[in-house]
């Protein structure tokens, strides 16, 4: 059986995580008022992210660079840019 929270990104009930895939408060917050799609979003995000940034999740900095993205993303519900990506027109 799935869970429903209020998705803080989406602003409204939304399947749940299923499980808490970030460590510490954070974590716990996303887990808590994350939504499964809004998670499969910021995943996109992230992998454009590292890529385009040629991050380093070895690197203390790189990691909380993109942890700082993903608080702005999933919570202040900021744009993330990515350099030389043009989101496709529908």
């Amino acid at each position: 059986m799935s869970r429903t929270v209020f998705c803080e990104y989406l602003q409204r009930d939304a399947e749940g995580l299923d499980f808490q895939l970030y460590p510490g408060e954070l974590g716990e917050r996303i887990f808590n008022h994350i939504s499964k799609q809004a998670w499969a979003e910021w995943q996109k995000k992230q992998t454009m992210l590292i890529n385009e940034k040629h991050l380093n999740m070895m690197s203390e900095d790189d990691r909380k660079f993109l942890e700082e993205q993903m608080v702005a993303f999933l919570f202040e519900r900021k744009t993330i840019e990515i350099e030389g990506y043009t989101p496709p027109e529908n």
